[in-house]
């Protein structure tokens, strides 16, 4: 079964703060209400939350420019990164998500992991673009330069 919610806070995967949705039965009951993440769509919350459009216009308004201002920060960014690689340039690891957000934290520039949209894991010597989503429709792109620190065979 479905349960339609409103947002009381912006959730990546669901929508913005105050739009309305329709979420599973489970995940609704066990973690966006009780987290106070959302509220059941009911007639009374509806009419509660068009009394609170303003703010909430407002609070979206803050967020995006605070997730354009990072953006500027971050966009051109460059992680270098090495690890042990063979001669043929693979490397014996892979470079990951944690990788990437210990090389941003090391820079002062602070992400989740659930931010870096690296699909799948660098296995090879090079230099990746990675986008970084900060809201909807913001997605600065880093550079993360992966350089080898010894040949072995």
């Amino acid at each position: 079964m479905a349960t339609k919610i409103i947002l009381t806070e912006t959730i990546d995967t669901i929508g913005i703060i105050g739009t309305e949705a329709t979420v599973k039965d489970g995940y609704a009951r066990n973690y966006l209400l009780p987290r106070g993440k959302a509220i059941l769509a009911t007639p009374q919350n509806k009419k509660m939350l068009e009394q609170q459009k303003a703010r909430l216009e407002l609070q979206i308004i803050k967020e995006q420019e605070a997730a354009q201002e990072l953006a500027k920060k971050i966009e051109g960014v460059v992680c270098k990164l090495t690890a042990k690689v063979s001669n043929e340039g693979r490397l014996y690891g892979s470079i990951v998500i944690n990788d990437i957000v210990e090389s941003l934290k090391a820079q002062n520039v602070m992400v989740e992991k659930r931010m870096v949209l690296l699909a799948d894991p660098i296995k090879e010597v090079g230099s990746y673009k990675i986008p970084i989503r900060l809201y909807k429709d913001v997605e600065p792109e880093i550079v993360v330069e992966v350089s080898g620190d010894e040949k072995s065979e």
